[in-house]
């Protein structure tokens, strides 16, 4: 892996780093959120932060981390290759105790759309990481540092798109049975499916 090969990526992950670093700050209004909605339902349960929460630091801190990793001026792919290899490890542990905790919290019931968000699309960003690193050390590094690139960009996705989940839920159930009422034109315990469908994941 020549200096050419990086330096040609060296704006993307300028870009995508300096993008997962600032959006981290995002989630820590969302835990504000929560902790706010917690103190009023009078509930709380770690596993539903640790579940739908605290992923998507990771996930933010994980492209981070890649951009860094790729960005440093490596006289050789060997260490990079093995740092990025670590990270997808740790990434498939990490998904794994993610959709463990889904299963195991009690606050709410994930749909679909959470399944693909919190579990699927982080194991393939990571597989892609893995992939990637592999190919760092093979005669394909070009189409590895594709790989690599991609995933970090999803990362960046999909811890974008869970806070913003977070968020929609949060706000929306913390409007009042009266005020849903008056909003949705439904009965009090009838919420419409629109409403439903809008608080899609904690």
């Amino acid at each position: 892996m020549t200096d050419e090969v990086l330096g040609a990526w060296e704006s993307y992950y300028v870009i995508v780093g300096s993008s997962a670093a600032a959006l981290t700050g995002l989630q820590f209004v969302v835990i504000a959120l929560i902790a706010e909605y917690q103190q009023e339902q009078q509930v709380s349960n770690p596993e539903t932060i640790g579940a739908f929460a605290t992923p998507t630091i990771v996930h933010f801190c994980a492209a981070l981390l890649i951009s860094a990793a790729l960005s440093a001026p490596w006289p050789r792919p060997g260490p990079v290759a093995a740092i990025l290899a670590i990270a997808s490890l740790a990434g498939f542990a990490y998904v794994g105790l993610v959709t463990r905790r889904a299963r195991r919290q009690t606050n709410y019931k994930p749909v679909f759309e959470d399944w693909l968000w919190h579990s699927a699309l982080p194991f393939l960003a990571y597989a892609a990481v893995a992939g990637g690193a592999f190919s760092l050390v093979s005669s394909y590094e070009v189409t590895g540092l594709f790989f690599i690139a991609g995933a970090t960009l999803l990362l960046v996705f999909i811890g974008i798109h869970n806070a913003w989940d977070t968020v929609t839920f949060v706000t929306t159930t913390r409007l009042r049975p009266e005020k849903m009422a008056e909003v949705s034109g439904t009965p009090n315990d009838q919420p419409s499916g629109t409403t439903a469908a809008t608080t899609s994941a904690v």
